[in-house]
């Protein structure tokens, strides 16, 4: 087997790949606002409602119609992994590693229609697609590998007259509950890496991207999966999603979402149901306030840069997207300008046509950031943005800085999720880290600094998962940038790292007596 290695991400500067891109699309659009089922156990379940994926950049236009179960399907889907995890258990980790690695070749073929899918339910532009596709084929490659580096004789220290084994075995039937904003990539890591750890799992997206799971489910199929190891389940999330995490049969949980969501799933899963006989494993992610901190001494254009690339990059919709840029007030005027003029360039409108800034995923998004907005009016001075974009149909906002925002205000504390940056002044470096560590997330941050002792207090001192430096807080790579963060944003599970698959995996310890 080849060492791994990430998939290089396409140049749509190059002509031939946007127009591949193009055609891809062409090909979707010609297969939008069909049905699709619900798969237990290898067979198609429909539910009396319906969930319609829309295309967030033209609402009349409807993506997909999907399914929208309740109770009595999730107990289905319980049971039908609970039935399949009495195989896949003894499944050698070689079988499970062979399945994900022909799932990556076969999404590296269907790599342009993915994206496609992706620009039309969620509104990536081209290369914010095609690195979530990149993402994803990185997950499947990797976590192979890593399933079969587990799945070795484990070293111990010898002991006279035993003979000792330590080896790693799967937990059982996991939900899986994956985000909408890296509707492939997350979605496709967090069930990988449960699958070839040898568990069955109960995978219920998003309601804003049900297509994107689908067409992961049918690589799987196609690659060899079988049938009840992965149950392909769009539901309601407050009566199927409930239920299943409360229910004493579920071992797992991998949540990738708001706080409030991760939070309530945490507790409900925290209390034992009735017949349960194990503590419930939550993995989870929850989201952040991330801070650019840039100093006296930082190169102002890389910084700009930087924070413009981290704030409104796929509209600013990245649990790692930077939404407080905290600037040392020796340089802050000129900062401001320069920032002004960068975002001023950022154009707006359809992700289709591969333009920088597409819409935000939904109605409930697009008020959310527009009351913020309107927060932010009281909090700070608007300096560019602030509206909805009318001619557009969709939901549209212009990317949207505001400055001389305090560091406790609450568009510098709360999460936002869009394009909404807030603009802080720092008396120094010290007070740079100081605001940049005041909320209750810990997730991604940058700093940009000559100086490397400060550079240095900052790998010290900046609590964060992901700390980068000199370079933008955003586009993390498998197995390049393990990615996970502190307090509320989550469990600090190292998705792409090599301590990941230990999440879906527990030890079992053996001890022979020897003459």
């Amino acid at each position: 087997m080849k060492q791994f290695a990430n998939e290089k991400p396409l140049d749509f500067t190059k002509p031939e790949n946007l127009k591949n891109q193009k055609e891809a699309l062409k090909f979707v659009n010609k297969k939008l606002g069909k049905e699709y089922p619900n798969i237990i156990g290898g067979k198609k379940v429909f539910s009396d409602k319906k969930t319609v994926s829309i295309n967030p950049a033209n609402t009349s236009e409807k993506v997909g119609i999907f399914q929208k179960s309740g109770r009595d399907q999730a107990e289905q889907a319980l049971q039908t992994a609970l039935k399949a995890f009495e195989t896949s258990k003894y499944t050698p980790a070689k079988e499970r590693a062979n399945i994900l690695l022909k799932a990556a070749q076969i999404a590296k073929k269907r790599r342009l229609e993915i994206n496609a899918w992706m620009i039309k339910e969620v509104g990536k532009n081209f290369a914010e697609a095609d690195a979530d596709t990149c993402e994803a084929i990185d997950f499947m490659e990797f976590y192979a590998r890593e399933a079969l580096r587990y799945a070795q004789n484990q070293p111990l220290t010898p002991y006279p007259g035993e003979k000792n084994q330590y080896t790693y075995i799967p937990l059982g039937v996991g939900l899986c509950v994956p985000p909408w904003n890296f509707p492939f990539a997350i979605m496709v890591g967090i069930s990988s890496a449960a699958i070839v750890s040898g568990n069955t799992i109960i995978l219920k997206p998003s309601s804003d991207s049900p297509m994107m799971a689908w067409l992961y489910q049918e690589i799987m199929q196609e690659a060899g999966l079988p049938k009840g190891v992965l149950n392909y389940f769009v539901a309601s999330g407050a009566e199927a999603g409930d239920y299943l995490v409360q229910h004493p049969k579920i071992r797992f949980i991998s949540f990738t979402g708001s706080m409030e969501v991760g939070l309530h799933i945490n507790e409900v899963a925290a209390k034992a149901s009735e017949g349960q006989i194990w503590i419930k494993r939550v993995i989870a992610e929850m989201g952040g306030k991330d801070t650019i901190i840039v100093d006296s001494e930082a190169d102002i254009d890389s910084a700009v840069a930087g924070t413009v690339a981290s704030a409104f990059g796929f509209q600013g919709q990245k649990c790692s997207a930077c939404s407080r840029v905290v600037v040392d007030k020796k340089i802050y005027t000129p900062f401001v300008i320069k920032l002004k003029e960068a975002v001023s360039k950022l154009k707006i409108g359809n992700p289709e046509e591969n333009i920088y800034a597409g819409p935000v995923v939904n109605s409930d998004s697009e008020q959310k950031v527009l009351e913020y907005i309107e927060i932010g009016k009281k909090e700070g001075k608007l300096l560019i943005g602030g509206n909805k974009v009318k001619n557009l149909p969709g939901y549209f906002i212009e990317p949207t800085v505001f400055v001389d925002i305090k560091p406790n205000a609450r568009l510098a504390q709360e999460e936002i999720f869009g394009p909404v940056l807030a603009v802080i002044k720092s008396n120094n470096f010290d007070d740079g880290i100081k605001i940049a560590n005041n909320t209750m997330y810990g997730l991604t941050g940058s700093v940009y600094t000559k100086n490397k002792q400060k550079l240095e207090k900052a790998r010290q001192e900046f609590h964060i998962g992901n700390l980068y430096l000199n370079r933008k807080c955003t586009g993390a790579i498998v197995d390049v940038h393990p990615f996970g963060g502190f307090n509320m944003s989550g469990t600090d599970s190292k998705a792409g790292s090599r301590d990941y698959l230990l999440l879906f995996l527990q030890g079992k310890s053996i001890s022979e007596k020897v003459k």
